[in-house]
């Protein structure tokens, strides 16, 4: 009675082996040929360069006022124009990268950590455990997520640190639901229970065998929310709750260029933020989606 399930066990762990060889290669070259996948990351590129050689390349202080230059159209001197504080606006947009992706990165960070491990957590241990963590998720998502931003940001003195804090805090809701989702899955998995037959712990149950199977969608999940991080810090910025003067924010900037007079006779100075925010988020969504399609089973099984 024991010679047939070993013999078993090993074919399904050499089939799982084949599996697991083939998707990865299969999912990057399927990524590596898809054109959205190779513009959203020719823009992160350029916008992490940007933020990275922006001391080099701003060709001016981003924050030096000199009313004398107030609003003059791009040229030569100022490639962007100036604003109406006489500020650079090429420099103050690739120092306003830095910010953009600052918050992005360190907000998903904030995200993921909290929404990775309640969401194992409640998928794995499921009862009073999973009813408790997915009714506080519940309660999150029922409130608006930029109404929820701007009570908790004016709870707060503005500062990066609370923008990116609150945004992550605001956020693990929805990478709870999906981590938990995915769970629920796996645990029932026959290989799953039989670690859990042979008596092994939770803990290297949960990292060894189901993390590995849940990866996929929570890295999609935080491309796509990394551009939901730029938008909400730039609309906290905008409505003066995020990262504040004198430092260069893309929120910032549009609201200064936001009155009638300046939006008919010097455009660029909102123009040009609102733009960066525009091709950034598009970048990232764009990756998101093409990690989608690049780690979708069923591509996986189409690809010969």
């Amino acid at each position: 009675m024991t010679v047939a399930p070993t013999s078993t066990s090993a074919s399904d762990r050499a089939t799982t082996t084949a599996v697991t060889g083939t998707v990865p290669n299969a999912a990057w070259t399927r990524l590596r040929d898809d054109r959205r996948a190779r513009f959203g990351l020719g823009v992160i590129a350029l916008l992490m360069a940007a933020a990275l050689l922006a001391p080099a390349i701003d060709g001016a202080n981003p924050i030096q006022i000199d009313l004398r230059s107030a609003l003059q159209a791009p040229s030569g001197a100022h490639w962007l124009g100036t604003d109406a504080q006489g500020r650079d606006v090429w420099s103050r947009l690739v120092h306003g990268a830095r910010i953009s992706l600052l918050v992005g990165l360190v907000s998903q960070g904030i995200s993921l950590s909290i929404g990775l491990v309640l969401g194992l957590i409640a998928g794995y241990r499921g009862k009073w455990t999973e009813e408790l963590i997915m009714r506080l998720a519940d309660v999150t998502l029922a409130f608006p997520s930029l109404l929820l931003l701007i009570a908790m940001a004016a709870a707060f003195e503005p500062s990066l640190t609370v923008v990116c804090t609150v945004i992550g805090v605001v956020g693990w809701a929805g990478m709870a639901r999906l981590v938990r989702g995915q769970v629920l899955v796996v645990r029932e998995l026959e290989y799953v229970q039989a670690m859990r037959a042979l008596g092994a712990r939770d803990r290297r149950i949960l990292l060894r065998h189901v993390l590995p199977n849940v990866i996929a969608p929570v890295v999609i999940a935080a491309t796509l929310g990394i551009a939901g991080a730029i938008m909400a810090e730039a609309a906290l910025s905008f409505l003066g709750l995020g990262v504040q003067p004198p430092t260069p924010s893309w929120g910032a900037m549009i609201a200064d260029g936001r009155d009638l007079s300046q939006l008919r006779n010097a455009p660029w100075t909102s123009l040009a933020p609102g733009l960066a925010i525009g091709v950034a988020v598009l970048g990232f969504n764009l990756l998101g989606d093409a990690l989608r399609d690049a780690l979708d089973p069923r591509g996986a099984r189409r690809t010969p």
